[in-house]
């Protein structure tokens, strides 16, 4: 339909136009008599010798005063009808393109399950936070549960991995400070190892040095066996000589005498002798005894050496294990965190779980009017399915204006509506916005003209006008209906 209609009972400007009207009754009379001039010629040669009174002409229609009186009387009253319907027309905008627009929330599940119960009918008034559908919650009232005991059983392996962590981290510490004991300690043993060492082998020395004393003395005692037997031998032969000669008395008593107690001198220290080589001998035999007692203490010590030595590697393989600890400990830490990320993603679990049952019930979000319901007990519905609609009762006016009616339309501009399905109801309002674009631009598919052919269509472009009262229960106002918005623009 046309925008720009001629409303019911009202007459366009153009026809009521007292400029032209003036000037048709001014050219009229001078028209008349021209033709009555034309028509007196040619009918004069055919009515000559006539009387007068047959050539008289005939009074034109304008020169009477009550036809003249009511040509006045009509422009009269289309000047007074024809100006205010223009002026009204200049300072009006409106269109029939417009519609009753509000706020519609699609109602729908945000886990899929039977429906349990549907506590609502259709146009049902209905208030915010009231119960709307039941679905079947045992499916995740279990899941819930579920989510609960893997949560506890996840806290329980966290609490035992930070456990594990204390307990490394004390087991390295005390690791390592016995490891580093451990390595002191054996290196002490290693030098008083080494010390021993030094120690028994100087015993050792001592001990060949003195059996090469003990054999020396032995050496010196077996020579002096051989001189004391010689001279056993020398006077044991003296006296059987002096006692031939004492026989003879060629010798006194006295030098037989001192013979026998020579003899028995030599014989006494060769006994001597002998005892002393015998006792040199037990020397050499204990000095022997006691190398060999100082080279098994040698060998010994040098082993207890060694055995420090590998004790000491074996401290030092301690100590570098126990240094590695502190890598056990980063990995008890890590293990310790996954513990605590596997607790949080529990705890996520049993939320979206509580979520998932809460979201069993669906509850009225805000007041409003129910329609469009398609859900029954029983039915299966799924995740995001449209179960109704709850259309909300505020309620405002987009009207479609022509891009040529928006030159002087301005936001707050006051706005009278009519509503179709209330013809004689009266509304007012005032214009809230105008949108920034028009309505072909957001389509589907907008037009690109920039290809084809070309041509220029008037646009229209939504304007939204809201009521200055919201409309009382008698007008049932809803999305959708029909409306004529009539804008003052001036």
């Amino acid at each position: 339909m046309a925008d720009n209609i001629q409303r019911p009972g009202r007459t366009t400007p153009e026809t009521l136009d007292p400029a032209a009207t003036v000037l048709t009754e001014q050219t009229r009379p001078d028209h008349d008599e021209m033709r009555g001039q034309r028509r007196r010629q040619a009918v004069s040669p055919a009515l000559d010798g006539t009387s007068d009174e047959l050539l008289k002409p005939t009074r034109a229609w304008y020169k009477r005063p009550l036809v003249l009186a009511a040509v006045a009387g009509l422009i009269t009253i289309a000047t007074l009808v024809g100006l205010p319907y223009y002026f009204y027309l200049v300072a009006h905008e409106w269109t029939d393109d417009a519609f009753i627009e509000g706020h519609i929330i699609q109602m729908s599940s945000k886990v899929p399950g039977h429906v349990a119960q549907v506590h609502v009918t259709d146009n049902q008034e209905i208030k915010q936070g009231e119960l709307l559908v039941d679905l079947d919650a045992r499916e995740y009232a279990a899941r819930l549960a579920q989510a609960r005991a893997v949560l506890q059983a996840a806290i329980g392996k966290r609490e035992a991995a930070q456990a594990g962590v204390v307990l490394t981290q004390a087991s390295a510490e005390a690791e390592m400070q016995q490891a580093s004991s451990g390595v002191d300690l054996m290196r002490a043993a290693l030098q008083t190892a080494h010390a021993q060492v030094r120690t028994v082998r100087s015993r050792s020395e001592q001990a060949e040095a003195q059996v090469e004393t003990a054999l020396a003395h032995a050496a010196e005692a077996r020579a002096q066996i051989l001189a004391a037997e010689a001279e056993a031998v020398r006077a044991a032969a003296d006296v059987r000589r002096l006692q031939e000669l004492a026989r003879r008395d060629q010798i006194s008593r006295q030098e037989l005498d001192q013979a026998v107690a020579n003899g028995r001198t030599a014989n006494a220290q060769l006994d001597a002798a002998r005892k002393k080589a015998s006792a040199a001998e037990a020397q050499v035999a204990e000095a022997r005894a006691a190398q060999r007692t100082a080279a098994e203490s040698l060998r010994q010590t040098e082993s207890q050496v060694a055995e420090a030595q590998a004790r000491i590697g074996e401290a030092l393989g301690r100590l570098a294990a126990a240094e590695a600890v502190p890598h056990q400990v980063a990995v008890s830490r890590a293990q310790a965190d996954i513990a605590a990320a596997e607790v949080e993603q529990a705890r996520a679990a049993v939320e979206q779980a509580s979520i998932d049952l809460a979201a069993t019930k669906i509850f009225a979000p805000e007041s409003g009017r129910v329609t469009r319901k398609s859900v029954e007990a029983g039915a299966y519905v799924h995740a995001g399915q449209a179960l109704m609609a709850v259309v909300l009762p505020e309620v405002w006016v987009v009207a479609n204006f022509m891009e040529t009616q928006l030159a002087a339309m301005r936001p707050g501009q006051p706005v009278e509506i009519e509503v179709d399905a209330y013809p004689s109801g009266r509304f007012t309002g005032r214009v809230d916005s105008i949108q920034a674009g028009t309505g072909a631009r957001f389509s589907l598919l907008p037009p690109e003209n920039a290809s084809g052919n070309f041509v220029k269509v008037v646009q229209r472009v939504p304007v939204k006008i809201v009521f200055d009262a919201f409309p009382s229960q008698d007008y049932a106002l809803s999305p959708g209906m029909s409306v004529i918005p009539v804008v003052k623009v001036k």
